[in-house]
């Protein structure tokens, strides 16, 4: 098994771009394990800001093969050639791959350093893989490992324990424009994760008055749940701005929810300055918008240019996550080449019970073969520890001699008594 991850982000791309590239995202994987026999496993992870596919596949040699498939599939649904997909996407492999991914749960691979949201992210690309049966064991050890060395980061260093979020960062830029906090008067576009993060951050800053309205239709079972009041079912969103302070947009609609046209013919002359910030990958609001007389408009670019990182703890959570990188990779070198250290346990051990069997019951004595079993045993735990220890280092020749060592070990001899 070889780990390949294939990555886009907004470290390389514009935001934009990974928009097309996440098109019809939750299909990819499923197709890529059906279509080539060379992955057999799958798991797509797509946030705000980025675009990452991670492959379970069988060997080596077929990394070209499985990286030709992704981009022929996503380049299917982006409307870009197989050739710009191939070279958007960044290949990694093994350590370079899990520790990639360990960085990116752990908020050092985001827009604001340090985020809390990625790390439920990532638990949900794997939990979307099992639904859809692309998962494997090795890409859940992975996902779960990510997992752990994400709570293992926000424990060491504080790093996500900062209250640090893309909507948080939005929040503060957009403050400056807006009245006290209590006093804002509040739409939130959205009914899904985000938007509970959103409104969750806005209540803890004072707001009161929120409205939700939701494209889809879900306005007001979220908004009942959460202890707010939704905008009425067909109601014209951007009529339900007229008395609106600030708009948070985040519902991932596939188009603008908000259209600068309707905003446009919605705000008189003389209206209360407005205050937007469209966190959806995909423009929940028309960009133009920020053009109009009053309108101010926060997004993922704004969020970017403006986010924070604390340095020292940045690096103490690299460190964290390099050294669980190495980590994580010894142990599944162990995995990968532990079963010709088991095939020749189990070919002494096995073989030594076999010939114990045989022999008739008044042939044998208990005490004496307990010591023979304990003899056994102590001969193949030196070479045993020998191939594991090679395993983890990566050390090929040391676990061939070791194995050989394994492989000289006979069955023991069985005496009757």
């Amino acid at each position: 098994m070889v780990l390949l991850s294939l990555v886009a982000s907004h470290h390389e791309l514009d935001l934009a771009v990974l928009e097309r590239l996440s098109s019809d995202v939750a299909v990819v994987g499923g197709e890529l394990v059906g279509a080539s026999p060379s992955i057999s496993g799958a798991v797509v992870l797509a946030t705000c800001n980025r675009f990452e596919l991670y492959l379970d596949v069988d060997d080596a040699s077929h990394t070209p093969e499985a990286r030709a498939a992704a981009a022929a599939a996503v380049a299917a649904r982006s409307g870009y050639d197989e050739a710009s997909v191939a070279n958007h996407l960044h290949a990694m492999t093994s350590t370079d791959a899990a520790g990639h991914l360990f960085a990116v749960a752990s908020g050092l691979e985001s827009m604001v350093v340090g985020e809390r949201e990625i790390a439920g992210q990532v638990r949900r690309a794997l939990t979307t893989a099992r639904r859809d049966g692309t998962t494997t064991s090795d890409l859940e050890a992975l996902f779960q490992a990510a997992s752990r060395v994400s709570r293992a980061v926000d424990a060491g260093t504080g790093l996500g324990g900062a209250g640090r979020s893309v909507v948080g960062v939005a929040l503060d830029i957009a403050e400056s424009g807006l009245p006290a906090w209590a006093d804002v008067r509040c739409v939130l576009i959205g009914t899904g994760s985000y938007a509970g993060a959103s409104l969750a951050a806005l209540k803890a800053r004072g707001v009161g008055d929120v409205r939700v309205y939701s494209p889809s239709g879900r306005a007001r079972q979220f908004a009942a749940a959460r202890g707010v009041r939704s905008v009425p079912a067909g109601a014209d969103l951007a009529t339900e701005l007229a008395d609106v302070d600030l708009v948070v947009a985040c519902s991932g609609a596939a188009g603008a929810v908000l259209e600068v046209d309707a905003l446009a013919a919605a705000r008189p002359e003389g209206s209360r300055p407005l205050t937007v910030v469209d966190l959806a990958l995909r423009h929940d609001v028309d960009p133009g918008v920020r053009e109009l007389p009053g309108v101010r408009l926060v997004s993922l670019h704004t969020v970017a240019e403006h986010a924070p990182a604390e340095h020292a703890a940045v690096e103490a959570a690299r460190a964290i996550v390099d050294d669980a990188a190495q980590a994580y990779e010894a142990e599944r070198r162990v995995r990968e080449w532990n079963p010709a250290v088991v095939a020749e346990r189990t070919r002494v051990l096995g073989g030594l019970e076999s010939a114990l069997e045989v022999l008739p019951a008044d042939l044998r004595d208990e005490r004496a073969e307990r010591g023979l079993r304990r003899r056994t045993r102590a001969l193949l735990h030196g070479p045993t520890v020998g191939a594991r220890d090679a395993a983890r280092a990566g050390d090929t020749s040391a676990y061939a001699a070791a194995l050989a060592a394994l492989a000289a070990i006979d069955v023991p001899a069985v005496e009757p008594v």
